[in-house]
């Protein structure tokens, strides 16, 4: 009885394999579609401009402040040129520490922003896999994915894309 149980089990599970849903999607290709991505792209411009715009107000001011020193460098007594050489050399030291803490502070925006979109992307496909009773629904975009059989697997993208509304 154990053997036919056995043998039945055997001829049957091919096909309880093969009844298993398997999706794929791009997950990149959904992101550029989403308008999230395009107002990301505009806010994070307008973000670096203002830190460029920053930057280079305090380069000029660096500057202006450098060719008055050069200009009166001749007229300073030795503690004066000292003092002056010092404020010189903590602008310069400021602006530096501006430029890291602007760079810092926008990749933090930018990755801020960039999960708020992936994690919105991942509901969708949460949604969708469990929706369509997917087993496996893999993101093709990273490439780390070594092989996809297309007729055994769905590109569950377009159901994504609805889900999110686009």
């Amino acid at each position: 009885m154990k053997k036919i149980l056995f043998a039945a089990f055997m001829l049957l599970a091919p096909l309880a394999a093969s009844a298993q849903k398997f999706g794929h999607f791009n997950a990149s290709e959904i992101m550029e579609a989403m308008p999230e991505t395009a107002t990301m792209r505009t806010e994070l411009q307008a973000l670096a401009k203002v830190y460029e715009d920053d930057q280079k107000r305090m380069q000029d001011e660096l500057q202006k402040k450098a060719d008055e020193y050069q200009k009166e460098q001749a007229n300073l007594l030795d503690n004066m040129k000292a003092r002056r050489e010092q404020e010189l050399n903590d602008l310069y030291q400021r602006i530096q520490q501006s430029v890291q803490d602007n760079q810092q502070a926008f990749q933090k925006a930018q990755m801020e922003k960039l999960q708020a979109i992936q994690e919105k992307v991942m509901a969708a496909v949460k949604k969708v896999g469990e929706e369509g009773g997917y087993v496996y629904l893999m993101d093709t975009s990273s490439g780390a994915v070594p092989f996809i059989n297309e007729k055994l697997s769905t590109d569950v993208a377009p159901e994504i894309k609805k889900a999110l509304g686009l």
